[in-house]
């Protein structure tokens, strides 16, 4: 059999996007190995799911791709990009890094194991010529569903084993609600390369959610580009408040995340299943971006200091102890010293859990790009590093004030048994590491779990006994 390596960039929507491709690969008669194997287990092929978000995220996969190809020069392996960069830039990627055999697009997914084929025998292999993928679709949710078949877009269509084979063995895994966006924001390229928003029919995502169970999922965390507006081109906007229930009903299943949600569409009705709904994390991953009103008009958004305030007091209203995080821009063209006040503002009021700043980069086929007002490059990482010190001050408060208080947490791993007792375990026991309803993969900190005892997929009741950061000491309920 002909062997790939997958080697994934970015987000946990690129994660699924490889076990889609590593499932067809399967199906299509390819085997997988690690990018460095040696010997018989060397890769034919190594493909790099790449991200093309942001400035530091395409040059992360352009070095990853040109590492890639350094590893593949002492085998005779191929390297082949495909993903969101791939995507966005596709023949003038090509052009720019010889180094990569191939640049394949979404559209090329479905017959890959051919394509690497191809690749793997020295037949050319046209490159990906990008296009406006919103244009694929009518703009209209009307009939989206019904031409979905002729598009290509990733995580659609669910076949068992032959749509997905997971990468790892992790008890949380991620689930994609829709895919694309029909927001236009300014400094957002995504919905170009990515495509107008597409809602997955509920029982496709009942099937998988079933299907990922039996591979010994806990936990699933939903995600898209905007699950707030799952349903819409169902001619549901409630379709995400009937399926959450569903979902955390699915055997196997301990905990259901929702990740990625719009403010100015996060509606009370979601707010109050997410928060109340037995099963179901009450965590909002809320995407703010700025908290300054003028700021937000000029990125396209909506929203105020007020407003997001008003947000949060509602989600806590109904759950105290909910998890809320997001992620704001500083340094947004004609940004001023009046704007970053608002968002100071709203970060020490809104006590969120957890924080990430990104200074505004350009990006090609934007709105902004064209913007007047630019602030310089070195104001921006001031900027970046004044947010950034406030958020982490705040988030490492909010973690402090959950000290005492009692948190579900999932077990994931287990922590090295030599340093066990330190952490409060018998000598020699390993401690558990997880995470709690408020802390999503990856991005919001996590547990540690002291007393030893713990099994990875178990959903502990646990209490807080300490803070470290943003991450926590607990130990298991009638036990510290």
């Amino acid at each position: 059999m002909p062997r790939a390596a997958l080697v994934t960039l970015g987000c946990a929507r690129n994660d699924l996007d490889s076990e889609e491709l590593a499932g067809r690969l399967s199906a299509q008669g390819w085997s997988l190995v690690d990018a460095d194997s040696e010997g018989d287990r060397a890769p034919d092929v190594i493909v790099v799911n790449t991200c093309g978000f942001v400035e530091q995220a395409k040059k992360d996969s352009i070095d990853t791709l040109l590492a890639a190809s350094d590893t593949a020069a002492a085998t005779g392996a191929k390297v082949v990009a495909v993903g969101c960069l791939a995507e966005r830039y596709g023949a003038e990627l090509a052009a720019g890094l010889p180094e990569a055999d191939a640049v394949l697009g979404f559209d090329h997914y479905a017959t890959l194991g051919d394509r690497l084929n191809d690749v793997v025998a020295g037949r050319l292999v046209e490159s990906h010529k990008p296009v406006d993928r919103r244009t694929l679709l009518p703009i209209s949710p009307v009939q989206r569903p019904a031409v979905v078949t002729d598009i290509a877009v990733p995580g659609h269509g669910w076949v068992p084993d032959v749509t997905r084979r997971r990468l790892d063995n992790r008890p949380v895994a991620p689930l994609k609600l829709a895919s694309g966006c029909d927001r236009r924001c300014a400094f957002c390229a995504i919905p170009s390369f990515r495509g107008a928003f597409v809602s997955r029919p509920p029982g496709e995502i009942l099937g998988e959610a079933a299907w990922l169970a039996e591979q010994g999922v806990r936990e699933l965390m939903l995600v898209s580009e905007n699950s707030t507006s799952y349903g819409k081109d169902l001619g549901d906007l409630r379709s995400l408040e009937r399926l959450l229930p569903q979902l955390a009903a699915v055997a196997g299943i301990s905990r259901v995340r929702v990740s990625y949600l719009q403010p100015a569409e996060t509606r009370p009705g979601l707010v109050e299943v997410i928060a109340r709904t037995e099963g179901v994390a009450p965590y909002f991953d809320l995407s703010f971006q700025h908290a300054s009103e003028s700021v937000l008009r000029r990125m396209r958004r909506f929203g105020s200091v007020d407003a997001f305030l008003e947000l949060c007091a509602r989600i806590r209203s109904l759950a105290p102890e909910a998890g809320i995080r997001s992620n704001v821009i500083v340094g947004f063209p004609g940004e001023t010293e009046a704007d970053l006040a608002d968002l100071e503002r709203f970060l020490t009021e809104a006590r969120l859990d957890a924080v990430g700043v990104f200074g505004y980069s350009d990006e090609d086929g934007t709105e902004a790009l064209d913007y007047p007002d630019k602030v310089p490059a070195a104001e921006i990482l001031e900027r970046v590093s004044r947010i950034s010190s406030l958020a982490e001050e705040l988030t490492n408060q909010r973690a402090e004030d959950r000290i005492g208080t009692r948190v579900s947490v999932l077990v994931e791993e287990l922590g090295d048994p030599d340093a066990a007792d330190a952490d409060g375990a018998e000598a020699g026991e390993p401690v558990g590491v997880g995470r709690a309803a408020h802390q999503a993969p990856d991005v919001d900190g996590e547990c540690i779990l002291t007393g030893g005892g713990w099994t990875v997929g178990e959903l502990v009741d646990a209490v807080v006994l300490d803070a470290e950061g943003v991450d926590l000491v607990v130990a298991r309920a009638g036990q510290q």
